[in-house]
């Protein structure tokens, strides 16, 4: 297991992005209800977030509500709202104190009112941070986020204020969620799927994958920083060959 020692600060991927899977088989294997496994894996959320801090990583992304979520039991959606809740109020000093800035990406529409204002609240209240900016990706999934895209771009083009022809992947990446931020360097995923999820599938294009079996009621800052060194043993060509990238340097 690697420490924030063997890590280059040189070479910190600027946006992280973790897809945290595995909290429901995390519980059923102590015979315990799903949502225990939830309420378990906020410290994994922790861990994740002052290991960032500590690498100076601009964002960090959590899939942590999916639109295909909203279909699961619903004591186990009311549940996830309550530990929402929660934890963003009783972690909101932490994040002050650790400079970090909280924002969202998904349809926060429809999240139910008071989570929703506990959200906005920390939001506002982290907003002249200028560390780590977390990213909870929030009734979220990449199918939703390119109709909703789509549908602004064919609005603005009925309305004169886009051309068609002008239309690129630059224009495109302006209207998506994370306008705003970099394209995601590294994806994290827990739990032993080998799969994306609808999460960020524009902005994945040229990112590094790093899987483990590891379950994320389980994932504490050291597995971040195994996952930050292998990343930066990696090349990232784009499309180029090995060479070119050893020339370009």
């Amino acid at each position: 297991m690697k420490t924030i020692e063997d890590i280059d600060l040189t070479r910190v991927p600027r946006h992280v992005a973790i897809i945290m899977d595995g909290n429901g088989r995390w519980a059923q294997r102590q015979a315990k209800m799903r949502l225990f496994g939830h309420q378990s894996a906020m410290q994994a959320v922790r861990d994740a977030v002052e290991a960032a801090a500590a690498l100076h990583v601009d964002y960090l992304t959590l899939y942590t509500f999916s639109t295909e979520n909203w279909n699961r039991p619903q004591e186990e959606v009311d549940g996830l709202m309550r530990l929402m809740i929660k934890e963003v109020e009783e972690e909101t000093p932490t994040l002050m104190k650790n400079n970090v800035r909280l924002a969202t990406i998904g349809d926060l529409e429809r999240l139910p009112s008071d989570s929703r204002q506990s959200i906005l609240r920390c939001i506002k209240d982290t907003s002249a941070n200028t560390g780590t900016t977390l990213v909870l990706a929030l009734s979220y999934s990449a199918r939703w986020e390119t109709a909703k895209a789509l549908k602004e771009v064919v609005r603005d083009a009925q309305a004169g204020r886009l051309q068609i022809e002008d239309i690129n992947e630059e224009t495109l990446r302006n209207y998506l969620e994370t306008k705003d931020m970099p394209d995601p360097d590294l994806l994290i995923r827990t739990g032993g799927e080998l799969r994306v999820s609808n999460f960020l599938l524009w902005q994945l294009a040229y990112t590094e994958f790093y899987f483990t079996d590891l379950l994320w009621p389980d994932f504490r800052q050291t597995h971040f920083y195994d996952a930050v060194y292998d990343y930066q043993h990696r090349q990232r060509r784009y499309g180029q060959t090995g060479e070119q990238v050893e020339e370009a340097k």
